[in-house]
């Protein structure tokens, strides 16, 4: 494919998504977005601030991300004058370490549930929409990703996930960033593919699987995106 074929299909794309953001964005701040700072959550934060300057931005500071990723969040929110929601753990890493050690490596899903899945599931539930950058290309585990769906909370209330990037290349995700003058976080010039919290991210193990380099390839998902079982 031709750069201008690339070109033209992202922008095709860029209008669905900006399409799909719009049916569900509104003035009364019923929606919320996750982002991680990673290229198709800052694309996807672009075009949402472009209809709502004020829409909470959700970062999940688990108090272990790489310093290059904490600089870049703080360069974008501030330039792009993001209505950032840092969610904090219960507990800072110090607490947690005292009680439990390295929960990172000796019980990964653990750690993820406390610093990540809690803290999310929690402010999540005071929205209607929650608005992710999820593609299928990035995982396995997404191959049967929809682009919005009811996803229940573990308290049982439902929230509509909204996935506009679903069908997305990481090549359309990097194209779009370029023509919309988006930088991107530094780590990327490293070789990382995949970046979540520093211990658990390493340079792919596989270079046809982006996130191969997490969590040392012990797991694919820390938690965020599985939907709590139905009550029996």
């Amino acid at each position: 494919m031709s750069t201008v074929e690339i070109n033209a299909q992202v922008k095709s794309k860029l209008d669905e998504a900006r399409a799909a953001l719009e049916r569900e964005i509104s003035a009364k701040q019923d929606a919320c977005l996750t982002c991680s700072f990673q290229a198709e959550d800052v694309l996807l934060a672009k075009l949402a601030i472009e209809l709502d300057a004020n829409i909470p931005i959700l970062f999940l500071d688990t108090g272990y991300h790489f310093a290059e990723t904490y600089a870049y969040r703080d360069r974008i929110a501030s330039e792009w004058q993001l209505n950032l929601i840092n969610l904090l753990p219960a507990h800072t890493v110090a607490e947690q370490e005292a009680e439990h050690g390295l929960l990172y490596q000796s019980a990964p899903d653990q750690c993820c549930k406390l610093r990540k899945v809690e803290p999310l599931f929690k402010a999540v539930a005071e929205y209607r929409v929650w608005i992710t950058g999820l593609r299928r290309e990035q995982a396995k585990s997404r191959t049967n990703l929809e682009e919005s769906a009811l996803f229940t909370l573990p308290g049982g209330k439902q929230v509509l996930k909204l996935a506009p990037l679903a069908a997305w290349t990481t090549r359309e995700v990097w194209y779009a960033c370029e023509s919309l003058s988006i930088p991107l976080l530094p780590l990327y010039e490293r070789g990382y593919t995949s970046i979540g919290c520093e211990p658990c991210t390493s340079l792919p193990l596989d270079p046809n699987d982006a996130r191969s380099g997490r969590w040392a390839g012990r797991k694919v998902e820390c938690g965020i995106h599985i939907e709590a079982a139905p009550k029996q």
